[in-house]
């Protein structure tokens, strides 16, 4: 299991890239989701979302009991549960604030990891949770230490944007996969290919984790008759894209089931060939092509240059980030070394002319 650390976060916070969605697994015996979460411990999983059915938190609780500092818990604020367990959406202060000291209670613990502002999809949103007290009650647990980090949940660029110019968020929940990210999916793919990847990258370079949901675009990416491209991925490809994206912590794909946890922990041992994702240039090319998204598909390089993290350092510096600069003149082998071989150019998915880049690049940091 690889684990990336929290950017703001302490030496200790560092969350398994595969991660666990809980929101299908409502309708699961109680058995079952026990042994889930204690088989999903065992195998190096330690970051949950937690927008999940009433029902499953009770069983959760009793997973982690015991295993409570090896966890990471994303809890969010907004999302309410009815006497019959089914979640609901709410902007009811009162229904909030008590549905939060329920699931505290339930889990079996004083905090969490992160308390999210909920579903923040349009402006109005933000502004209503501002308006009844959610974030300054946030922000309030947060000053007790009953919340550790705040974070929020959003499918729009434009919104999630506004959120952190507040400058309170340590993590991001969002939509990420390439039927989104290429204009190809549904009303929950907001946002040109340009605004999404620099949400990502401005996530990246002001230290903010991005949690990511929906993988796999509820499943139909795996299917040929359903995928947006006619083409299928594997759950495998749709992990990887995901976790290569700029800014990117852990994904938490749903699972309902030991079958559907055993399924995702083959990506654990999966080879590189199985994670390659490059046949998706065959089918984006009207939207991507010429941008290096950091893939490192071009690799190796016979100069050893790191193209997509020299690329990567050049896109933050552009941004205005002084650190990534940096960074940049810290590296035993740079944009200077490009040998000009044409290698990078055959092998890249997206077409990418990377030896006019290593040009610009190496000119740039020249001054």
């Amino acid at each position: 299991m690889e684990y990336r650390q929290l950017p703001r976060g302490n030496e200790g916070e560092k969350f398994s890239v595969l991660g666990l969605g809980m929101g299908g697994i409502g309708k699961t015996p109680a058995e079952e989701i026990e042994a889930i979460v204690r088989k999903a411990l065992d195998n190096g999983i330690n970051f949950f979302d937690l927008c999940t059915a009433g029902a499953s938190y009770a069983p959760i609780g009793r997973a982690i009991r015991g295993r409570r500092d090896r966890v990471f818990l994303q809890v969010h604020f907004g999302a309410v549960y009815d006497a019959e367990g089914e979640y609901g959406w709410c902007r009811d202060f009162d229904t909030i604030r008590e549905t939060f000291l329920w699931e505290l209670a339930e889990l079996g613990t004083d905090y969490v990891d992160f308390g999210f502002l909920h579903c923040v999809d349009e402006e109005e949103d933000f502004e209503k949770l501002c308006e009844i007290g959610v974030l300054d009650y946030i922000q309030e647990l947060k000053a007790q230490g009953i919340v550790r980090h705040i974070g929020f949940s959003s499918h729009t660029p434009r919104v999630a944007n506004r959120i952190l110019d507040t400058g309170l968020a340590d993590m991001m929940m969002f939509s990420i996969n390439p039927a989104y990210d290429f204009e190809k999916g549904d009303e929950y793919g907001v946002g040109s290919v340009g605004e999404r990847f620099e949400l990502f990258r401005r996530c990246e370079r002001e230290g903010v984790g991005i949690s990511v949901m929906k993988p796999f675009f509820a499943g139909q990416l795996l299917s040929a008759g359903q995928s947006p491209f006619g083409v299928a991925l594997t759950h495998n490809q749709c992990l990887q894209y995901a976790l290569d994206r700029p800014g990117v912590l852990t994904a938490v794909p749903g699972v309902q089931t030991m079958e559907h946890l055993d399924r995702l922990l083959q990506f654990l041992t999966a080879g590189d060939e199985e994670k390659d994702y490059s046949l998706i240039a065959g089918f984006t090319a009207d939207t991507i092509t010429g941008t290096c998204v950091y893939c490192n598909h071009c690799q190796p390089c016979p100069a050893g240059i790191d193209i997509g993290l020299v690329n990567k350092y050049y896109d933050l510096a552009l941004a205005g980030d002084a650190i990534a600069a940096n960074h940049y003149t810290k590296l035993s082998v740079n944009a200077e070394a490009c040998l000009h071989c044409g290698h990078c150019k055959s092998r890249c998915p997206f077409s990418v002319r990377q030896e006019a880049r290593m040009e610009e690049i190496a000119a740039y940091f020249r001054g």
